[in-house]
């Protein structure tokens, strides 16, 4: 239990000082944000500091930082080292960089940041990666709370009968200006989030349940290698690239750069303390990996999540769960499907300002979520998190080009870092993974590696290339 509360200890100085030291070398100031001089009343819309925050917390969160975390933690308690600090010098530098790199460049995208700092052909092709991605967010958090719902109904009301439900509100909550219903409904859920997380450890701490300490050895009750398989399975509470789709989204509604550290970074934080929470909850609740992995197994994450509440809490504990596991989801499906209406509308061109333009790129998408709502919910959560993280693994090469542009010295290496990181991670896992190539580890490690040091060394010489040419034009000025 000791390692549980440092580890909290950590992600709150972690956000102290290495956001502070983030937010200071990328130099935030008090310039107009696109909120302010492009203000539309649909997408750019000025929001305050607190509601921003909230509305960040549950883009970026939904059921991610306790679905995954419950899969993390069946390789033990070493997960609450990937969680922290994953969180702390990747997801959070990764948050706040798309953000306000994102803030400098009119609210642009991702996919559009990508072609200003890594070509034209990085553009095209996260344009088509980023809305696959989306598409799949969206339809992960389509099917696990209408499922849930279907169980808490009458047999009439069946999982389709939800599924249209959910995708109808997608419609609304696409289309209509941001402040309308996200902006009100999502800080309410916000504090619903942050209240259930809090709630649990204290009902186990209440309850006497021995939370373990902190080991290196793999648990896995079926051998599953740690590298690279919990590192992708514990995106959202340590790092996603779900994130850099949604940073922009709140990029255009801040009225401050400075409020960039508490939303963005802030933001990534609290979502890695409600991860570390649900997986020192899967841990201690069901005593060990092996009969959290036959729950995970026999039920489902909904379900695991409802007993974990009930169970700790009593009956309030059961309704925080079900508000939990159905209304963040969707909270989060809502805005991937916005995120994608914006980045088509890059793409096309079409004002977003108008109802019209607005329905042409929605109800496609919309229609595409719907048939992928028939995959297996399994399947499509390999391919969403493996996704996932090679998108990060984009975003943070994007930011290290963009300080190397800058002429920022040694500040690539901030997102560098992570970047190399989460190379090594998403090619390792792409091929050895059963959705990937299922090359042997002794093949898949060195490959991994290889790539990582591989992107690292090219950045680091287009650092040292972009150096020395400011430093020859500053001698050429002098002479």
């Amino acid at each position: 239990m000791i390692s549980f509360f440092v580890a909290l200890g950590v992600l709150l100085m972690g956000y102290l000082l290495y956001g502070k030291l983030v937010d200071g070398v990328f130099g935030s100031d008090d310039r107009a944000t696109p909120a302010i001089q492009q203000a539309d009343g649909v997408d750019f819309v000025p929001m305050p500091r607190w509601k921003a925050f909230l509305i960040q917390l549950l883009n970026i969160a939904g059921t991610g930082p306790i679905f995954g975390a419950l899969m993390g933690a069946v390789f033990g308690p070493v997960v609450f080292l990937w969680i922290t600090f994953g969180s702390i010098l990747g997801g959070a530098v990764h948050d706040y960089l798309t953000g306000m790199i994102s803030e400098r460049h009119k609210g642009a995208s991702i996919a559009e940041l990508a072609g200003i700092y890594l070509g034209r052909g990085a553009k095209y092709a996260l344009r088509v990666f980023s809305v696959i991605l989306l598409l799949l967010v969206g339809t992960v958090f389509v099917t696990s709370p209408a499922s849930l719902l279907a169980r808490l109904t009458p047999d009439n009301l069946g999982t389709t009968f939800w599924t249209v439900v959910i995708l109808a509100y997608y419609v609304l909550a696409t289309l209509l200006p941001i402040d309308k219903v996200i902006g009100k409904l999502y800080p309410v859920f916000g504090v619903t989030l942050l209240v259930m997380a809090f709630g649990i450890i204290a009902g186990l701490l209440a309850g006497g349940y021995r939370i373990p300490e902190v080991s290196l050895a793999n648990m896995h009750p079926e051998g599953l290698p740690v590298w690279p398989y919990m590192f992708v399975t514990v995106a959202c509470g340590a790092i996603s690239g779900f994130h850099a789709t949604q940073s922009p989204l709140i990029s255009k509604c801040m009225t401050s750069e400075k409020q960039g550290k508490s939303v963005f970074y802030g933001a990534m934080i609290a979502e890695a303390v409600i991860a570390l929470v649900w997986a020192a909850a899967g841990t201690a609740f069901y005593d060990g990996s092996g009969r959290l992995l036959q729950a995970l197994t026999d039920f489902g994450q909904s379900a695991v999540v409802y007993e974990i509440s009930s169970g700790v809490l009593g009956p309030v504990g059961g309704i925080l769960a079900i508000v939990g596991v159905i209304a963040c989801p969707i909270t989060s499906g809502d805005t991937a499907f916005r995120s994608a209406r914006l980045i088509l509308a890059e793409w096309t061109g079409l004002r977003q300002d108008k109802l019209r333009n607005r329905l042409l790129l929605t109800l496609p998408l919309l229609a595409l979520g719907a048939v992928l709502t028939q995959m297996d919910f399994k399947v499509l959560w390999r391919y969403f998190s493996w996704s996932n993280q090679t998108l990060a693994m984009i975003a943070l090469w994007c930011a290290s080009v963009y300080f190397i542009k800058k002429g920022k010295s040694f500040s690539f290496l901030l997102p560098g870092i992570p970047g190399a990181f989460m190379t090594a991670v998403s090619v390792t896992y792409i091929l050895m993974a059963q959705e990937g190539f299922r090359l042997p580890s002794a093949v898949a490690y060195p490959i991994g590696i290889v790539a990582a040091l591989a992107a690292f060394i090219c950045c680091c010489m287009a650092a040292r290339r972009a150096m020395t040419s400011k430093a020859t034009g500053t001698m050429r000025k002098q002479g």
